[in-house]
């Protein structure tokens, strides 16, 4: 598996396993495939209601845990130094692991730098590899990683060959902050699937778009975490690491940039009382 180093020389999958809508009662079943295809980051969060079956899989995969790359996410409700500090002892329980790899704020609102606090000090204890953020947009990263001692080593975003993300990407290298990518093939858009650029690449390497799609984003320094239930789609979406795009490749995907900064907006108060209101009780 290609690696990545973050900004405190942790290496860090360039490819994982993405568990967002994956239902409880599935996700160690859905866990446990991934990690026979090959993944050994697993991305989840304290909003997804699925640690639990995460870190059920990753017990009884007999893989030693050195060898996996655990990430969650520290959600709304539970921001604040005290009430993050008891979310992050809870999802150790959870996901049966003295330490997670990568412990994120999972949406820039709330007491994000209380959350911090409580982060920060997991991560001194050994409790947390790595800290960053997720969903945090170029204006509010910045203020947020001016302000902080231990800088983010990752920015969790959307980002697909349809979300590009460029603009932010100057901010965040001041800090050396890395991407990694949600929704990395559009999460399942026919925009991206059917699109006869990706299409015409991938008729070369024999390849799909969606794989296309995922090697642009690895070739990038891009982490991205597919999610998928099938069997087939996550070999699929593993089996990226035997060809490569040409420097013409990357150029005729560059004009698909349709929303660089995504499309959700999180500017909007009632996108923000939405998702509150979808996981009131993490």
């Amino acid at each position: 598996m290609q690696t990545i180093r973050l900004n405190n020389g942790i290496e860090m999958p360039l490819l994982g396993y993405g568990v967002f809508q994956v239902p409880p009662q599935e996700a160690e079943k859905c866990v446990s495939a991934a990690l026979r295809v090959g993944y050994r980051l697993i991305d989840t969060a304290q909003a997804y209601g699925n640690e639990e079956g995460v870190g059920e899989a990753v017990a009884k995969s007999g893989i030693p845990r050195d060898e996996l790359f655990v990430v969650t996410k520290v959600w709304i409700t539970n921001a604040g130094e005290e009430r993050a500090a008891k979310s992050i002892e809870a999802s150790l329980r959870k996901l049966k692991t003295d330490y997670i790899d990568l412990l994120l704020i999972h949406q820039a609102y709330g007491d994000v730098f209380g959350s911090w606090r409580a982060m920060e000090k997991a991560y001194r204890d050994g409790k947390a590899r790595a800290i960053g953020v997720s969903n945090f947009q170029a204006c509010r990263f910045y203020d947020f990683a001016s302000s902080v001692g231990i800088k983010p080593a990752v920015n969790q975003l959307q980002c697909c060959v349809l979300a590009q993300q460029n603009g932010i990407l100057p901010e965040m290298a001041r800090y050396d902050t890395k991407m990694m990518a949600w929704g990395p093939v559009g999460q399942g858009s026919q925009d991206l699937l059917d699109n006869p650029v990706l299409a015409r690449i991938g008729a070369q390497y024999g390849k799909s778009p969606a794989q296309v799609a995922l090697r642009w984003l690895i070739q990038r320094g891009i982490v991205a975490i597919p999610k998928s239930t099938h069997l087939e789609r996550m070999k699929e979406n593993f089996d990226i690491f035997d060809f490569a795009l040409s420097g013409e490749d990357m150029q005729a995907i560059a004009p698909l940039n349709q929303c660089d900064t995504g499309f959700r907006n999180f500017a909007d108060p009632d996108y923000l009382r939405r998702i509150i209101a979808m996981f009131p009780d993490v």
